[in-house]
């Protein structure tokens, strides 16, 4: 009977285990995708391959021109399995910094570049997702989009150990690109400079202003964008309305974009692609009501 008894128990501990590497090897995902997001189920995470990436050539980009050759250059070293950097983009909004990492994967895919597009919210699984691509060939960038902490966020420490590796070495195959549009990807505040002293001439700032910096101190690489001036802009807008065919900006193309972009109170690539949209979409019903 006691014999019955201990074969039942190994039976069962012979099925558990069997149903967790069942588990473990349906939680693989399609590593043949190029782009992934980390989702949660439960109390755990897994990579969801993208069916349809955003793929933007680089090309396309305008107005950024240096900023575009320090991400190209940086990526293509990573990609090459050169010594590379995390990269930090910040400034104004609309200007191209999500734009151009999608046009990096855009670029390297083939040569085994890979994106993880990581929420904020999930930033304390980011040893996690490290730990799970670490021994994959491929090149993987861990992406996180207008990103910006408020004090205590769970995933601000975590970030900074993944940024400069904790007892285990920072995994090779991986780097963070983030876009924020603050420099020290936290809220800076008047009181936090009452604290700093002078000390023989020497400047010492608080171990608060410290500690907002020390994030973005963390990436290697920091590239800034700015707004656009109005050359600049119409010249992007000429960009996109090319893409629709419309390959003429005559005076009242030039007009409607400029009206366009004070309602909108901007002048980035991103309401210059919204107009080149609105007026090609226009045009393109105007000749179908016609027909």
């Amino acid at each position: 009977m006691n014999d019955f008894a201990d074969l039942c128990i190994r039976a069962e501990n012979l099925l558990s285990r069997l149903e967790e590497m069942i588990s473990q090897r349906a939680a693989e995902p399609d590593w043949n995708a190029v782009a992934f997001r980390w989702r949660r189920h439960g109390h755990k995470g897994f990579l969801q391959p993208v069916a349809h990436p955003h793929r933007i050539r680089l090309e396309l980009l305008r107005g950024i021109e240096t900023q575009k050759e320090s991400l190209d250059q940086n990526t293509r070293q990573f990609v090459n399995g050169y010594p590379a950097n995390n990269v930090l983009l910040t400034g104004a909004r609309g200007t191209g910094k999500s734009s151009l990492i999608k046009a990096m994967l855009d670029r390297y895919a083939e040569a085994g570049l890979r994106l993880i597009e990581v929420e904020k919210q999930d930033l304390t699984d980011l040893q996690d997702i490290v730990e799970k691509i670490y021994q994959r060939p491929e090149r993987f960038i861990l992406y996180c989009d207008d990103l910006s902490f408020e004090a205590g966020e769970p995933g601000y420490k975590t970030l900074k150990v993944v940024l400069d590796g904790s007892v285990a070495t920072a995994s090779e195959n991986v780097l963070v690109y983030a876009t924020s549009n603050r420099r020290h990807l936290m809220p800076e505040y008047m009181r936090d400079n009452l604290d700093t002293r002078h000390i023989d001439g020497e400047i010492h700032p608080s171990e608060s202003v410290e500690e907002k910096t020390s994030l973005s101190e963390r990436f290697g690489l920091w590239i800034s964008f700015y707004p656009f001036n109005q050359d600049e802009y119409l010249d992007i807008v000429r960009q996109w309305l090319a893409y629709f065919d419309i390959h003429e900006m005559s005076p009242p193309v030039r007009e409607a974009a400029l009206r366009w972009s004070i309602a909108r109170g901007a002048r980035n690539g991103r309401v210059a692609w919204q107009f080149a949209r609105d007026w090609a979409g226009r045009q393109q019903a105007g000749h179908d009501a016609e027909g």
